[in-house]
């Protein structure tokens, strides 16, 4: 244990920056003391062991190296957060047991870093549940967020704190960019623009991501699983992007342009995958064709709103397909290497109706009341419930 020991604490300074002197101030023994222990001449007192442990905000096990049951531990907390689907839930019914299950665990392993990622993600997620994001059209058109409002957001103050954390202190170059992803729009919804771009220009540019550097890393077949992957990826955020942009101006629904942009959206997953199998895709091309509906029926197409509704439909419930426990692979000739599989089942289809449609600016209330007072919506809830 001795020489163990000895060598962990020295590994732990060296790890933090900090001196031998530092330490020993911190837990009140000699400089002298702590480079005994560390060249192998004694060892701490069994009483002081705690305090070390706390200084380098490890556990007992973890200052002793006894990582297998910690690491299991921590595996099994952030399986549990993830057996709650929060990113895909319609309520807020998990949020204070979730973050009470990653509290208990944070005391158990006191600033682990993947607990505490995985805290920021689950405020974030919670902070929208709770307290909704607050938009609203200013004079000129353009779409802007109630600073005031979610600055008393008490989930997203403290994941400001502890992304902030982070990003100063890990080392994890996964950890790092997780916590700037979430900080970069929590700054932007209060209103701090010069935060959110200063942390927005610390990541990488498109061409140094890892989605694209991957179709350069090899040849072969395996380059064209990689290419396929970010064409994809390319397409998804390319049509996220575009339903914000379009959103960003009430003014750009003043005309027939929306409708015409999301069917370019979905196109460009028609152009990828020709054959019509979308994998994993077709959930999110489910969610374009509700918003296409929705744009439809306001312009006053209203058989090529319930059309997209059953598009809709058809897409969701491709998706539900899946759920075989089998690796798919995409058939389409640009994507025939991609492979995935779907390790949780997760119904989309009788959530359509409620999640219509899927993005709510500008304002539908009175949309939803419309297309709902037609038969035909009752038509289409049957065939969501055969």
């Amino acid at each position: 244990m001795q020489l163990e020991l000895g060598q962990r604490i020295r590994k732990l300074r060296q790890r933090d920056g900090r001196t031998q002197e530092a330490l020993a101030e911190a837990i009140g023994v000699t400089s002298q003391a702590v480079s005994r222990w560390e060249s192998n001449g004694g060892y701490p007192d069994i009483e002081m062991i705690p305090s070390i442990a706390n200084y380098f905000g490890i556990t007992i096990d973890e200052l002793f190296g006894y990582n297998n049951d910690r690491d299991k531990k921590i595996t099994a907390i952030i399986q549990k957060i993830e057996k709650y689907d929060i990113k895909h839930s319609n309520d807020g019914a998990w949020v204070e047991e979730c973050i009470a299950i990653l509290r208990n665990g944070l005391a158990e392993f006191p600033n682990n870093e993947q607990l505490l990622i995985t805290l920021t993600d689950t405020l974030w997620e919670a902070g929208w549940r709770r307290h909704h994001g607050w938009l609203y059209y200013d004079d000129e058109g353009f779409i802007q967020y109630h600073y005031d409002t979610h600055k008393k957001n008490e989930y997203w103050a403290e994941c400001i704190k502890v992304c902030e954390y982070l990003v100063e202190s890990t080392k994890d170059n996964s950890v790092f960019t997780q916590a700037i992803a979430i900080l970069v729009p929590l700054h932007r919804n209060y209103g701090e623009f010069d935060k959110a771009i200063a942390y927005a220009k610390r990541m990488p540019k498109l061409q140094q991501s890892q989605e694209f550097l991957l179709t350069e890393a090899t040849d072969g077949k395996l380059s064209s699983e990689y290419i396929g992957e970010f064409l994809l990826e390319c397409a998804r955020q390319f049509s996220e992007q575009l339903v914000y942009a379009l959103i960003a101006d009430i003014r750009n629904f003043d005309t027939d342009m929306p409708i015409e942009k999301i069917k370019g959206a979905i196109a460009v997953f028609d152009l990828i995958c020709d054959d019509g199998n979308m994998g994993i895709h077709h959930d999110f091309i489910s969610k374009l064709y509700l918003y296409l509906s929705r744009l439809q029926w306001e312009r006053k197409y209203h058989d090529d709103a319930f059309a997209s509704l059953y598009k809709a439909l058809d897409h969701a419930r491709a998706f539900e397909n899946l759920f075989d426990e089998k690796e798919h692979r995409l058939t389409a000739p640009l994507v025939s290497h991609v492979k995935y599989d779907i390790k949780e089942k997760r119904e989309i289809v009788k959530s359509l109706p409620e999640d219509w449609p899927f993005w709510c600016n500008p304002d539908f209330t009175n949309i939803k009341s419309e297309i709902q007072d037609d038969p035909r919506w009752g038509e289409w809830l049957a065939k969501i419930n055969e």
